[in-house]
């Protein structure tokens, strides 16, 4: 009722304007096309002017509610019938804000080629293209459940002129219907819905129709698309798209069971899609198709002379609700795109996603110049938001300037061409040669001068004496480490004469061995007093010198606990005593020995260490 008055004002508003209210429409054929998730309405107009002046415009209204889901909207003048009908100009439309217009309505403006005359006609067809247009209903569904749809319009055609005669027909994807509105001369051909002719109807009539129908069609919506455009100029073209498709369908409820849908994929899962299918330029070369997991094998390429399409068919069927993101790249030949003009080069490229009937919500597309490029101007056949950037890559000095195109609500209507202009030396294509041939230059200059310069430390310079006396510490101590090891496994020698003489009880051959021990003992002291003189009048084992000295003294310590136990046990077995007698002699001498030993252990480990 509210929409009814709203446009009763706007009535009553146009008739003060005589270039609107003179102009009668003779004929309306309007084409509701719902064979996939996008609702293209294709309008015939036939226009005649019953007034004194001539008109230049023709009014076109929409409902704010279609408005927020048009995403195209494109007018062309026509002549003939069927599959003679010609197109001539294309029509320029603008958004207009007339005065009084109700916030309900929104007015475009088609600019005619030439005025129109008194009792002139005009034919013009009118194509509105809409997203998110077709409701799913009901919302959720099970995985065996086929997907309903349900479209709202009216069966009059919305119009500020008086319409003459008019007719509908609504084209639906197939022919099982669940229900659809019937009003005067509705007729139901197959999967087609036809309403009309209707006649002699004022300006602003309105009757509104709902279908429900059903639809398995792919419901792919790019939440998000990054197409990113880069341009060599040495022969390549290379661009890479990123998706986030989700499937704005019936969402799927319940769990879902990939037996039954690989048994019988089109019963138990008819509203799903398995694939996509891009159409990519002719001659593209190096594809590829992956997601953030790796690269996807489930693929197809075919291609000829004249197309290339890629078949992408995800890692997991698409249902109601569910989600996927992945990438596509593939290379193009630079001379298929890349033109020169008036001393400017431009790229001719096509907007929009190459997949077919897939919705963009919003479209970001990236055109990556070469480094040095400058005065960069866009050409493109509609509207879009404009933005720049620099990019870093390999061998770049201040970067390549790249040009952000962004659009929302793309359909594939959009996919028309569009051109970026720019300058470019062709000097600066040696830029990046020029820098790789001067890179391998100098280092081929910088590693002949260091194979030939002497980098060494001078033989006279306080820090090559420093290292060189600490060497020589480091040398000493190590000798003195192998005395003390000799020592050590002559005190072992002792060790196992007393083992023997407890087995055989040969006194006289234990005493021998602790003679040639002593004697042995002797020779190694000779040789390490000069070792540690050295140490001691050496300022560069100032530190570890106290560790060294510590070392030596618990080794003669050792020496001599183990040459009074050696005697105390030969004695006792000249004296013929028996073992606890022996045992208790010598307990006191063991417990002191056991002790030195393991200080004697520290002592080498610490040592090594430093």
């Amino acid at each position: 009722m509210g929409l009814r008055l709203d446009l009763l004002l706007l009535a009553a508003a146009l008739l003060f304007s005589p270039a609107l209210s003179d102009l009668v429409i003779l004929k309306v054929d309007r084409r509701v096309d719902l064979t996939s998730q996008i609702v293209r309405v294709t309008s015939t107009l036939k226009v005649e002017n019953n007034g004194k002046d001539a008109v230049t415009e023709v009014l076109l209204v929409f409902p704010d509610r279609q408005v927020k889901n048009l995403a195209y909207l494109f007018a062309v003048s026509s002549a003939g019938k069927g599959k003679a009908k010609s197109y001539s100009h294309t029509l320029s439309v603008n958004e207009i804000n007339l005065k009084g217009m109700p916030p309900s309505l929104v007015g475009y403006l088609v600019s005619l080629p030439e005025p129109l005359g008194k009792g002139e006609s005009y034919t013009l067809d009118v194509l509105a293209v809409y997203t998110h247009s077709l409701k799913p209903f009901p919302e959720k569904i099970t995985q065996a459940d086929i997907q309903l749809l349900v479209f709202e319009d009216s069966a009059y055609y919305l119009s500020p002129y008086e319409v003459k005669a008019q007719s509908l027909t609504v084209k639906l994807p197939q022919a099982r219907i669940e229900s659809y509105t019937r009003i005067e001369n509705t007729k139901l051909h197959g999967s087609d819905i036809k309403y009309g002719p209707y006649e002699n109807l004022p300006p602003f009539s309105h009757s509104p129709i709902v279908v429900h129908f059903e639809s398995n069609r792919p419901f792919a919506v790019a939440r998000e698309l990054v197409r990113e455009v880069e341009i060599s100029h040495w022969g390549n073209v290379q661009v890479t798209e990123y998706y986030n498709v989700v499937n704005r369908g019936s969402e799927i409820t319940g769990e879902f069971s990939r037996l039954e849908f690989q048994a019988r994929p089109h019963i138990r899962g008819p509203s799903s899609f398995r694939n996509l299918v891009a159409k990519l330029p002719p001659r593209t070369h190096s594809v590829y198709y992956r997601d953030e997991i790796g690269n996807i094998s489930t693929s197809h390429l075919w291609s000829d002379s004249k197309k290339t399409e890629l078949e992408i068919e995800p890692r997991y069927p698409m249902f109601g609700g569910w989600r996927t993101a992945f990438t596509i790249g593939y290379g193009l030949p630079l001379q298929d795109f890349l033109f020169e003009s008036e001393g400017k080069r431009f790229l001719n490229f096509s907007f929009g996603s190459p997949i077919n009937e897939i919705i963009v919500d919003t479209l970001f597309m990236k055109i990556v110049l070469p480094e040095g490029s400058n005065d960069i101007t866009v050409t493109a056949p509609f509207p879009i938001k404009e933005s720049r950037e620099t990019k870093l890559s390999h061998l770049d000095l201040v970067g390549r300037p790249v040009i952000i195109l962004e659009k929302s609500n793309v359909v594939p209507e959009h996919n028309q061409y569009f051109q970026v202009y720019y300058t470019f030396s062709g000097i600066s294509m040696l830029r990046e040669p020029l820098m790789l041939i001067f890179g391998f230059f100098f280092l081929f200059i910088t590693y002949i001068l260091y194979m030939h310069a002497d980098i060494s430390i001078s033989k006279s310079s306080p820090s090559y004496l420093a290292k060189m006396q600490w060497e020589e510490v480091q040398a000493v101590i190590q000798q003195v480490e192998n005395i003390v090891s000799r020592c050590l496994a002559v005190h072992e020698k002792l060790e196992a004469s007393l083992q023997d003489l407890s087995r055989t009880g040969v006194v006289q051959a234990c005493k021998s061995v602790r003679k040639s021990a002593d004697s042995t003992l002797k020779e190694l002291y000779k040789e390490m007093k000069p070792l540690l003189s050295f140490l001691q009048s050496s300022s560069q084992a100032a530190h570890i010198l106290p560790k060294v000295e510590e070392l030596v003294t618990k080794e003669r310590e050792l020496q001599e606990k183990l040459m009074t136990k050696h005697l105390t046990v030969v004695d006792c077995y000249e004296k013929k005593l028996g073992g606890r007698e022996i045992e208790n002699r010598i307990n006191a001498h063991q417990q002191k020995i056991t002790v030195l030993r393991q200080e004697v252990d520290d002592l080498l480990d610490y040592i090594d260490e430093l």
